[in-house]
């Protein structure tokens, strides 16, 4: 069987991502529907070899779509969403719109596939980037139940969408020819710096920060388990990193969890002892599917607790791979 395939916001780069993955991983596409606003509508794309016209995003625009990718933010979402499950397509939306609604759910497929089966708005959500690639990482130490989580985040500019990139190279220029930094997108500057540029959440935390305390608590379906987060951007083009230490209801170590790691859905162990340069970064990461885990190590001041490494595609699994894979187990299979 083939499907009608409709891509929403299919000319921004989680958009183009999806189109990207759609065919390199042969989903058995009958026809694609690729659609934008009203200033992008008429450009050309190219899908397997052939030119696509990029249509304008409107009511009638799901007649038809059996599977309909969103990735166009998140009030495009709230207003469009609802329109394409009403036609008849499964939306599965990158935004944080649907993400906590309890009649929505947030699936990871290596981690709660089978929570896409109860769908009643017809809706799915794709978590947020540094959320997915965390709980890929942590879903094999199910095995001794996780309690509290602490996690820090070095997240990459394309996460902040393609003009966050072109802001960072635009200031690294500026920095390298001793000219004055003039940000566009960043609230200050990136290049060569760190920043937290997320909109305040709640308590003093930021909305990414929060994003990743109530997600990981659905998608494991735990609201018991602590998440203590901190996010932080990183002047890099491709790949979050997040080092994360987990303790358990049980003791859990390193030899035990890269024993669970070596064979995970989604993951790739990089088990080498500690040496210089030799552990996950996004630079190799960039492009790739896994969620790449290393640096695995007992906790040296609370027994039975973990430290990891953990890094992955912001653009691939952390948004476009994710959404493909949800529709590959629906569809494909």
């Amino acid at each position: 069987m083939s499907f009608v395939v409709a891509v929403c916001g299919a000319t921004g780069a989680v958009g183009r991502e999806m189109l990207k993955t759609l065919e390199q991983r042969r989903f058995p596409v009958k026809k694609l529907v690729v659609l934008a606003s009203a200033k992008s509508a008429g450009k050309k794309l190219i899908f397997d070899g052939r030119e696509v016209i990029v249509q304008e995003l409107g009511p009638s625009s799901f007649e038809g779509v059996d599977v309909a990718l969103f990735s166009a933010g998140g009030n495009v979402s709230k207003e469009f969403a609802p329109i394409a499950a009403k036609a008849g397509a499964v939306v599965i939306d990158n935004s944080s719109a649907w993400r906590m609604d309890p009649d929505v759910p947030l699936v990871v497929p290596e981690v709660n596939m089978a929570a896409a089966a109860h769908r009643p708005k017809g809706i799915i959500a794709n978590p947020n980037c540094s959320t997915i690639q965390m709980v890929v990482a942590l879903k094999p130490h199910d095995a001794a139940r996780i309690k509290h989580i602490i996690v820090s985040t070095y997240q990459a500019t394309s996460g902040k969408g393609q003009a966050a990139v072109e802001d960072l190279l635009a200031q690294t220029r500026a920095v390298l020819a001793g000219a004055p930094v003039v940000p566009t997108i960043f609230p200050g500057q990136i290049a060569f710096n760190v920043l937290t540029d997320w909109k305040a959440g709640d308590g003093d935390y930021s909305e990414e920060e929060m994003k990743m305390v109530h997600e990981t608590q659905k998608i494991f379906g735990d609201k018991s388990i602590g998440v203590s987060p901190t996010t932080v951007r990183v002047p890099v083009l491709v790949g979050h990193s997040e080092s994360v230490h987990v303790q358990f209801h049980r003791p859990m170590h390193a030899a035990e969890a890269k024993k669970l790691l070596e064979h995970a859905p989604g993951v790739t162990l990089m088990a080498d002892a500690y040496a210089p340069g030799k552990h996950p970064q996004p630079i190799h990461a960039a492009g790739q599917d896994p969620v790449y885990v290393g640096r695995i190590r007992d906790d040296l001041a609370v027994s039975g607790a973990l430290n990891l490494w953990v890094v992955g595609d912001n653009l691939r699994k952390g948004a476009a791979l994710n959404a493909v894979q949800i529709a590959e187990a629906l569809f494909a299979h």
